[in-house]
Parts: structure tokens; C-alpha cells; sequence
């Protein structure tokens, strides 16, 4: 029965993991940056400094963007290159998902680890971007590791103390400093606050984890100190500390209690059921080393992220961990009525966005309603419609499961996290299928830039860019094979012919000189957001005498 249930949340996960990853072109910002770093090394760049559009790029450290690099030579062909990279992404949740699942059983019991997938599987703040080929997701496979590594430590000292090493080392060799900060807090923290954790298994098992950690923290540093000490004073001072206390401006700032509140939502519907367990265990349940260390990961990733100069709501997936494990042993204990309620407004929730979801897709593609498939092409005028034959059969084949799932599923107590996981699977199951080439009209630059390039003349020296992002600067040199030289960065300046502006439609900054625009543009239906302007430099003609 259990190998039974493992198989079947295996195949829930698969099917939540693998649409998205494929069928899209690099998205702005995160996507498309992350993908100029894997085509540098692709195009035999080096693993020790990665570099986006000819420039070095040291924001983070490179795990991520070789995986993706090896994975896009692996598979592709058959697939196109930024999909064979983004492959990279569902090898990483598979890991978040395994060691979750086994946190959760060396937590709470055999029976358990099942249950802790499916709650991380149900958080809403995870399904978008865990799909996008960005190093977060690396980032959380170490969380994930590292929290299996101390739970094993109470029993298993060498193994629990070797996965705590990979996990904070996974997580340093993703975004750099801010898994070991955390993970170091929780596991000096640990023994000062709990008495199960104050024992000589314990120190030996940090001392294994240092030594499993150590290849992880040193090699890829020394390499970049070797090869330029001032791209390492860059990595380390300027996008680790300097990005952590304020010091630069390479991010939004983080507003007050920022992090409280996208938890709110991010975390729905584990955060209430996390909160369950603490007040079921408020006599004597928080003594347990299950409720202790999810707790304390918790409050430690809140406190620390919450610290930050700057903040982005993605920045929160490593909360995820914690908080799906706090609230695994709650399930069982949720009385009768919640469990109900809870289970019908999944099947009546679901269910409505299923049929909604075939409602868009027939106005969409198939034209009915009329006036639905007009203002769908309206936002996105450069989508081709039409009955697409495999995606059809994958969305229904979705649709079928979900209406199977719900009439043959018995009544348990963890029949509603079942659902829940199983709806937001086939919810973002048919947005992924149905919808991504309408979708990646409007998020690529793939067409932008060809029609930028067939106003380009025929020879030209090079091109120099203004205002221009990592994100833009990297599809540029995907697409088009062009790599812009910043004339806003005077180590980059050159004489070019050609000046690419990137601006807004209702402000047009002409450039002062002899510069004739020859072309104007933005991704299609993106009329209030970007816009890209290209001039050419005039030739002077010759004076009279």
C-alpha cells in the first residue's frame, strides 16, 4: 500500500513538474538573463566566470547555469535550446520534492513523507516559479537537502551530517551566501534552544557537514579569487553584502513587514494548517524534534529575509520547506468539518476553473464567443489561433484525470490535501498546455527582434546600447547573434554605427549627435511598458568650399 501511494505521488509530481518546462522562449527578467549566462557557456564560455552578452556576470555562483548548460547539450536536439535548458529546473524540484518527501518521513514517520510533497506541491506561491529557469530552484534543492540532513542527524549522524554539507553547499553554489547564513543559524541555533539536539552525535554530525560543505564553499571561489580577485571582491562584497545591507542598487528595496504578507498567499493553504499543528501541540508537542526544527527553519528564513535591504517575493520559496513539514503531522488532526469543508471547496474551486479554463481555450482558439476571442487577440495581436491537436489531448487528458481522481478517491483524512495538490496540478497543467504560445507572444522578444533586424542595414561596425537590461542585452545575442556594446558603462563604450535605446512609448530620448532613428518597437501588446528605439549614425556630408 505505501509503495503503492509513493508511485502515485510520484506521478502527481511528474505531471505537475513538466508542463511549462518546454513549448516558450526565455521570459523577461528572470528567465531571460539565466539563459544568457547558459548560453555564454554553451557558446564555450567559462564555468569560473560567467558572462551575459561578452560581459562578466558574478552575480551568483554557477551550479545552476552549468546544470541548465549541460542539460540543454544533453537534449538538444530534439528540443530547441532554451527548452533543453529549462529541463534543468524539473531535475531540480525533483530533488526538492524527493527530500522533502524524506524530511518529512524521518520526522514524523514512515507514512509521512507523502504527505509533506503533497503540501509543498499545494502552496500557491510555488507553481510559476518553479517552472522557470532561474538558480531559486537549485536554491531550494539545497533547503530541501539540508533539512533532511538535520532531521537525519538525531538518528544517523555521518548521513544526516553529509546531507546537511550538500544541501548548504547546493545552496551556496545556487545564490551564494544566503544558504549558508540561514542553515548555519539553524543548525548553531539547534542545540541552543532544544535538548534533544544537545548531544556528541549532534557535534559530530555538524563536523560531517562542514567537511561534506567545504569542496562546495572553497572550489569555485578560489577559482574566481585565482582568475580575477577583483570579480571576486565584486561577487562577495557587492552582491552579497552589499546586496544584503543596502549598500548598492542591484534590487528593489524591501518594504516593512514585506515578507509577512506575501506569506500570506504564497504559502496558502499550508500556513493555516501549520499554524493547526502548533496549537494542537501547544501542551507538549512543541518538545518534539519534528515541530522544533520546521519551526525554527521558519522563523529563521522569515527573520533573515525579512532583514534584508532588498526583497523580491521570490525570494521566499525557501519558506516553503519549513512550513510543509510543520504542517504534516496536522493533517491527520483536522477535525471533521475543516477536512470537509476544505475537501468540497477543492472539487467546487477546481472544478469551476477547469470549465473556465475550456471556456478561454474555445474562445481562443476555436472563436467562440466572438467577442471573447477578440479581446484575447487584442491583448495578444500577434498570436496565431487555431486547433492545435496535442495540446487538446494533453488538456484532456487532465481534465479526465481530475474527474476520475474525485469520484474514485475514498474518504481519509488526507483526502484533502490529495485534491488540493491534484487540483493545482491540472489547473496549472491546462494554463501550460492550452495557453503558453499565447502566452509567450507577448513574453518573448523573439519577434521583436527579428523585425528589428530587418531594419537593420546590411553592414554595419557594431552596436552600442543605452538603458538596455541583462535580460534584453542576453535575447539579443540568442536571437540575432548581436552583442551590444553599453554606452552607459564607459569600460564598454565604442564608436559604433548603430545605438539601440531601451525607453518607454510615451518618452522618447533622442540621443544627442548625428543619429537617425530607423526603427521602433516592443513584444506585441506591450504598448504601455517597454520600448526599444534603433538609430543609425548619419554620415556628415562634405562641406562647400
Amino acid at each position: 500500500m505505501t509503495s503503492r501511494r509513493t508511485l502515485l505521488v510520484a506521478l502527481l509530481c511528474l505531471t505537475w513538474i513538466l508542463p511549462g518546462l518546454i513549448g516558450h522562449d526565455p521570459w523577461k527578467p528572470d528567465e531571460a538573463y539565466s539563459f544568457g549566462l547558459v548560453y555564454e557557456i554553451l557558446q564555450g564560455g567559462s564555468w569560473i566566470v560567467p558572462t551575459l552578452a561578452g560581459e562578466p556576470f558574478v552575480e551568483k555562483p554557477p551550479i545552476f547555469y552549468l546544470t541548465a548548460a549541460a542539460s540543454a547539450w544533453l537534449f538538444s536536439p530534439p528540443l530547441a535550446l532554451h527548452d533543453a535548458a529549462r529541463l534543468a529546473t524539473g531535475f531540480y524540484m525533483a530533488l526538492t520534492f524527493l527530500f522533502t518527501g524524506l524530511a518529512g518521513r524521518e520526522l514524523y514517520g514512515r507514512n509521512y513523507g507523502a504527505l509533506s510533497v503533497l503540501l509543498l506541491v499545494g502552496c500557491l506561491g510555488l507553481t510559476v516559479r518553479s517552472h522557470q529557469l532561474i538558480p531559486d530552484v537549485a536554491l531550494l534543492s539545497g533547503f530541501a537537502i539540508a533539512f533532511y540532513g538535520l532531521a537525519l542527524c538525531l538518528r544517523r549522524s555521518v548521513p544526516g551530517g553529509f546531507w546537511l554539507g550538500i544541501g548548504v553547499g547546493v545552496g551556496f553554489m545556487a545564490k551564494g551566501l544566503v544558504a549558508p547564513g540561514m542553515l548555519g543559524i539553524v543548525a548553531l541555533a539547534a542545540p541552543l534552544l532544544f535538548r534533544a539536539w544537545r548531544t556528541r552525535n549532534y557535534l559530530f554530525c555538524l563536523a560531517v557537514a562542514a567537511l561534506a560543505s567545504l569542496p562546495w564553499l572553497l572550489l569555485w571561489p578560489a577559482a574566481l579569487f585565482h582568475t580575477s580577485p577583483q570579480l571576486f571582491d565584486e561577487w562577495l562584497w557587492v552582491n552579497n553584502v552589499g546586496r544584503f545591507f543596502g549598500h548598492n542598487h542591484l534590487g528593489p528595496l524591501a518594504e516593512f513587514a514585506q515578507f509577512i504578507e506575501i506569506i500570506l498567499w504564497y504559502a496558502f493553504p499550508v500556513l493555516p494548517i501549520a499554524l493547526w499543528t502548533l496549537w494542537a501541540a501547544r501542551a507538549t508537542g512543541l518538545a518534539k524534534p519534528g515541530i522544533q526544527l520546521p519551526l525554527l527553519g521558519f522563523v529563521v528564513i522569515l527573520g533573515v529575509l525579512s532583514a534584508s535591504a532588498h526583497a523580491r517575493e521570490l525570494y521566499a520559496l525557501p519558506l516553503l520547506i519549513p512550513l510543509s513539514l510543520l504542517a504534516t503531522p496536522a493533517v491527520d488532526t483536522l477535525r471533521r468539518g475543516a477536512a470537509n469543508a476544505w475537501f468540497w471547496f477543492s472539487v467546487m474551486g477546481f472544478t469551476f476553473f477547469i470549465v473556465v479554463a475550456w471556456f478561454y481555450w474555445a474562445g481562443l482558439e476555436l472563436g467562440f464567443p466572438a467577442r471573447l476571442h477578440q479581446h484575447l487577440h487584442t491583448i495578444q495581436p500577434g498570436y496565431a489561433p487555431g486547433f492545435k491537436p496535442l495540446p487538446f489531448t494533453l488538456g484532456l487528458a487532465y481534465t479526465l484525470a481530475w474527474f476520475a481522481l474525485i469520484f474514485r478517491l475514498k474518504r481519509s483524512p488526507q483526502r484533502p490535501v490529495i485534491v488540493w495538490a491534484a487540483g493545482i496540478t491540472v489547473i496549472w497543467g491546462l494554463i501550460a498546455i492550452l495557453f503558453i504560445g499565447w502566452l509567450d507572444t507577448g513574453k518573448s522578444y523573439r519577434s521583436m527582434i527579428a523585425s528589428m533586424q530587418q531594419a537593420m542595414p546590411a553592414q554595419y561596425r557594431c552596436v552600442s546600447s543605452r538603458n538596455l537590461g541583462e535580460p534584453q542585452r542576453a535575447m539579443l545575442h540568442y536571437f540575432a547573434g548581436i552583442i551590444t556594446y553599453r554606452d552607459d558603462v564607459p569600460e564598454r563604450q565604442r564608436d559604433c554605427d548603430l545605438l539601440l535605446v531601451h525607453g518607454v512609448p510615451q518618452e522618447e530620448n533622442v540621443p544627442l549627435g548625428p543619429w537617425q532613428k530607423i526603427w521602433e518597437g516592443s513584444r506585441p501588446g506591450d504598448d504601455k511598458g517597454e520600448r526599444f528605439r534603433l538609430y543609425q549614425r548619419a554620415e556628415e556630408k562634405p562641406k562647400k568650399h
